[in-house]
């Protein structure tokens, strides 16, 4: 999508290795940087949904509707849209989230035979280009519908890694996955390797960074999201971790994190 919207996919198809902590943590520190930020819970467990306080069976409506029925214009494609720009102090900041449901789960088989099904999210969202400049998606570990429209629809990508030998696995099938999809859609997709839940106290950590700097270190982010309590402590409390623990560091990681989403966007900007 060619667009002024920066759209992010955060995926990886090992569970448990921090995408959702990262999307709402990445979320809260895009906004308090100015920028808009659309959330997208492509996830049939909800968790991001979840994470900030929403029952999706209740909402009545959620992405499903994305899919169900394709939005023809901006008024269609805002219904399932969620305000949370109040999760953090300043009233200008705009954190908006599609929900997920379970629905979602049946999109593979309820619409397998649909025309445009694997660009169904990328469409709907050339409706909202000038309500938002970034856009995060966070995806469930399955290879699906959910996950192929998040990677045709997205600019870059974020693989969130547990610096463990179980996760190091899974990364290798997920970028098994990023070229399959890159070679059916003939579009560059750029990848980040992100190490999260780093704890410098064990071997297992230390081992397995040292791996991932070993066989992944083109796309290989320079630095970690270390383990912090804090991220617990804030989806406890439904609130962006950059919301309310700042100072920690675990929040001063994303922000580095941050920096770098922006300045990669800003190259595709220039260019």
């Amino acid at each position: 999508m060619d667009s002024s919207m920066n759209i992010w996919t955060i995926a990886n198809q090992k569970g448990g290795v921090g995408k959702t902590t990262s999307v709402a943590t990445l979320a809260g520190t895009l906004a308090s940087k100015g920028h808009r930020v659309l959330m997208i819970d492509c996830d049939p467990q909800a968790s991001l949904t979840a994470y900030f306080g929403y029952d999706s069976e209740e909402l009545g409506t959620t992405l499903y509707q994305w899919f169900s029925r394709f939005p023809k214009n901006r008024e269609e494609a805002i219904v399932p849209i969620v305000k949370i720009g109040n999760d953090v102090t300043r009233e200008k900041i705009v954190i908006d989230l599609v929900p997920g449901c379970m629905s979602l789960a049946t999109l593979d088989k309820k619409f397998n035979h649909k025309e445009g099904m694997g660009l169904a999210i990328g469409k709907t969202l050339k409706y909202l280009e000038s309500d938002y400049d970034f856009v995060l998606f966070d995806c469930a570990p399955v290879l699906g519908v959910l996950l192929i429209n998040a990677l045709s629809a997205c600019q870059n990508l974020l693989v969130p890694v547990q610096t463990e030998f179980l996760a190091i696995k899974g990364l290798e099938r997920m970028i098994q996955t990023i070229n399959m999809v890159i070679k059916a859609q003939h579009q560059s997709i750029g990848y980040t390797i992100v190490p999260t839940m780093f704890d410098k106290r064990t071997k297992a950590s230390l081992h397995a960074h040292e791996t991932m700097k070993t066989k992944f270190k083109e796309n290989l982010w320079s630095d970690v999201i270390p383990v912090d309590t804090k991220f617990r402590d804030a989806s406890r409390l439904n609130k962006t971790p950059s919301s309310l623990y700042p100072d920690t560091h675990g929040v001063i990681a994303y922000e580095a994190l941050t920096d770098l989403v922006i300045e990669i966007s800003s190259r595709k900007c220039v260019a």
